[in-house]
C-alpha cells in the first residue's frame, strides 16, 4: 500500500470526522463490511487525488481503491473491538485529522471565491518581464584553480590556439569536453563576476583578463546573444494566478486570527 494512498486515506478519515457537522443525503456505497457502508464518496475522493498524481481513473483503479477501502474498515472495526479509538493519541491524530481536512476545505473555498481575473494575471506578467533581463547570452568558459593558469590560457588564445582545444583543460567537467560550451541563459542566470565579465563582451571575443568567482579563475567568451525567451502568458497564467492568490489567502487566514478569541494556558 503506497504512502501516497494512505496519505489520501488520512484525509478521508478526517473528512469522515466531520460528517456529522453537515445534514447530507445517505451516500451511494460501494460496499459494506459488517453492515458498515464503504462510500463511493470516499472512492471519488481517492480517484481524484490520483488522477491529479498522473494516473487516469479506470474501472480497475476504482476496484484496487475498493479493496483497500474494504482492508481498511475491516481493521478500523478490529481495533474498535480491541478498544484501541479510546487511546487519547488517536483520538488526539483524528482531531488533527479533522482539522486539517477542514483547513483545506477552507482554503479551496477561498481560492474558488477570490479568483484572480486575467486582466490582473497580465499586468503581474507584464511586470515580470519588464524587470527580467532583455538579452540571453551563449557563451563558453575555462575554468581554472589559479590566476597564473587562466592568464596562461589566455595567452595562448592570443597565439591563436582555440578555445575548444584549450578548454579540454578546464576543471569543470560537465563543459570540458564540449569546448567549454555552456547553454542559453539571461545574465542573472551566473554568478555576478561572471554575468558582469560576459555582458561587457562583443560576439566572439574573449575575457582578456581573467575572472574570478568562488569556483576558480573563468576564462570566458561570448558566442552570440538573442532577445530574451519569454513564456508566452497562456502558458504560465495559471500559475501566476497561483502565486497572486497564495498571499491573499495569507491575509485572510491572519484575519481570522485576530478576530479569534485564542487563550493559550
Amino acid at each position: 500500500m503506497s504512502s501516497s494512498f494512505l496519505q489520501v486515506v488520512a484525509i478521508i478519515a478526517g473528512l469522515a470526522m466531520s460528517a456529522a457537522a453537515f445534514a447530507a443525503p445517505a451516500p451511494a456505497k460501494v460496499a459494506t463490511v459488517n453492515g458498515i457502508a464503504i462510500s463511493k464518496a470516499h472512492v471519488d475522493v481517492i480517484v481524484k487525488a490520483q488522477i491529479q498524481q498522473g494516473i487516469p481513473d479506470s474501472k480497475e483503479l476504482r476496484a484496487t481503491i475498493t479493496d483497500r477501502l474494504i482492508e481498511l474498515e475491516v481493521l478500523a472495526q478490529e481495533a474498535g473491538k480491541k478498544g484501541l479509538g479510546k487511546s487519547p493519541e488517536l483520538k488526539a491524530q483524528l482531531e488533527i485529522q479533522r482539522m486539517q481536512a477542514l483547513a483545506n476545505a477552507f482554503a479551496q473555498d477561498y481560492l474558488k471565491t477570490h479568483p484572480v481575473s486575467d486582466a490582473v494575471a497580465k499586468a503581474e506578467y507584464d511586470k515580470l518581464r519588464s524587470e527580467s533581463d532583455e538579452k540571453d547570452y551563449k557563451a563558453r568558459h575555462i575554468l581554472l584553480d589559479t590566476e597564473d593558469e587562466a592568464k596562461g590560457i589566455i595567452a595562448k588564445l592570443k597565439n591563436g590556439e582555440k578555445f575548444e582545444e584549450l578548454a579540454k583543460a578546464s576543471k569543470d567537467a560537465g563543459t570540458k569536453d564540449s569546448g567549454g560550451e555552456l547553454d542559453w541563459n539571461a545574465p542573472s542566470g551566473y554568478v555576478k563576476p561572471f554575468s558582469d565579465a560576459m555582458v561587457k563582451l562583443e560576439k566572439g571575443q574573449y575575457t582578456d583578463t581573467p575572472v574570478q568567482s568562488q569556483f576558480g579563475w573563468h576564462v570566458i567568451r561570448l558566442d552570440d546573444t538573442r532577445p530574451a525567451q519569454y513564456p508566452q502568458f497562456d502558458d504560465v497564467k495559471d500559475q501566476l494566478k497561483q502565486s497572486l492568490q497564495q498571499p491573499e489567502l495569507e491575509k485572510a487566514i491572519k484575519a481570522l486570527r485576530v478576530k479569534a478569541k485564542i487563550q493559550m494556558n
